[in-house]
């Protein structure tokens, strides 16, 4: 049993290494869209994943088309401040798809579009000047969300 993550076109390393180190403690898969806004390589991604990268199951994708081609029948939710329907309000699977846009701009129009349905927000106040959560942050609410309904999975 595990979850999939999706980090549509990552900018900040420190972010990405976080959530490699949430998913290897969750036993989570990690899925990368490209373009990537640093090296893999970067000193940064690899502080922030400590020694953890080994224990993490990471796909890398050239687009999201290529992604795309992966999810098979598994659900998928996209994670946006763009809905009102809340991360706690919706039902998830094993193997479901759990997408998080890019730090400075989300998720694209298309995506969007293509998954309106299956849309869920972090609920927040409403300031001008807080826009939206630090992605890390972000993925480990949604994820311990989804895991606490899978009851835990393999989890102590």
């Amino acid at each position: 049993m595990s979850l999939n993550i999706v980090l549509f076109e990552p900018e900040i390393p420190q972010n990405t290494g976080n959530i490699a180190r949430t998913c290897a403690a969750t036993g989570s898969k990690l899925h990368l869209i490209k373009p990537l806004g640093f090296s893999v390589n970067d000193k940064y991604l690899k502080r922030a994943g400590l020694d953890y990268w080994n224990l993490v199951n990471i796909t890398y994708y050239e687009n999201f088309e290529e992604f795309k081609k992966t999810t098979g029948n598994n659900k998928v939710y996209i994670s946006t401040t763009k809905e009102s329907r809340y991360y706690t309000d919706v039902t998830y699977f094993d193997e479901c798809y759990l997408i998080f846009g890019k730090e400075t701009a989300g998720l694209p129009d298309y995506i969007h579009r293509e998954y309106m349905q299956d849309r869920i927000k972090i609920p927040m106040i409403q300031k001008v000047n807080a826009r939206s959560l630090n992605l890390a942050n972000s993925v480990n609410i949604v994820i311990y969300e989804a895991l606490r309904q899978l009851g835990f999975p393999g989890m102590i």
